[in-house]
């Protein structure tokens, strides 16, 4: 069938997502021309203010309406503690749990050999600059726990290695390949609560 031009490009840009194929997009874009105007017109909006007000914080790479973000910038937080994590997901994941209370930093991914991820894509060079500035008495590594999660965990501590913190991953309740934003509240709340030092395996 042929769609009108408006149609397909509509189902052009939602295939773009992740995800998304031909038929989810066709079906998505039937929805979206059922629905009201005003639905549009705030789907629209909503994606233009993402694009526009939300940034990424200089100091952790989280994204936020502000730079600093509100963690970094919020005097009760333990400046002392930094958790490593992969995406801003694993981050809201963890704020969740509400027993964390020191900064974050996130890595935006994770080193993978199979797909061509280097450690210079990441902010691991951040990370340990922060570290370098001082004030800083332990790394939480908080990758996930699969392949690549082990591998960018083993490198941070690497390139942590000989500077005067503690170096901790999660712990108990945590299980191998797990990925951090998919895990339950009560087990994160135990990862973290029980980290264990860093030991390279």
């Amino acid at each position: 069938m042929r769609y009108p031009e408006p149609f397909k490009r509509l189902i052009d840009n939602l295939k773009k997502l992740p995800g998304i194929g031909e038929k989810s997009a066709t079906r998505m874009a039937f929805f979206l021309l059922k629905e009201d105007r005003s639905f549009a017109e705030s789907l629209a909006k909503a994606i233009i203010d993402v694009k526009e007000k939300v940034v990424e914080c200089s100091n952790c790479f989280n994204i936020s309406e502000r730079d600093p973000c509100y963690i970094c910038s919020n005097p009760e937080r333990d400046k002392s503690i930094i958790c490593v994590v992969e995406t801003p997901k694993d981050l809201a994941a963890i704020e969740e749990t509400g027993v964390f209370k020191g900064v974050y930093h996130v890595l935006q991914g994770r080193l993978s050999p199979t797909r061509g991820v280097t450690p210079d894509q990441l902010k691991i060079k951040e990370l340990v600059e922060r570290v370098k500035r001082g004030g800083v008495k332990e790394v939480i590594i908080a990758t996930d726990t699969d392949i690549d999660g082990n591998l960018t965990a083993a490198y941070i501590a690497k390139e942590l290695e000989g500077l005067p913190i503690k170096i901790t991953r999660l712990a108990e309740g945590v299980p191998v390949g797990a990925e951090i934003e998919f895990m339950d509240i009560p087990t994160l709340k135990r990862a973290i609560t029980w980290r264990r030092p860093f030991k390279e395996t």
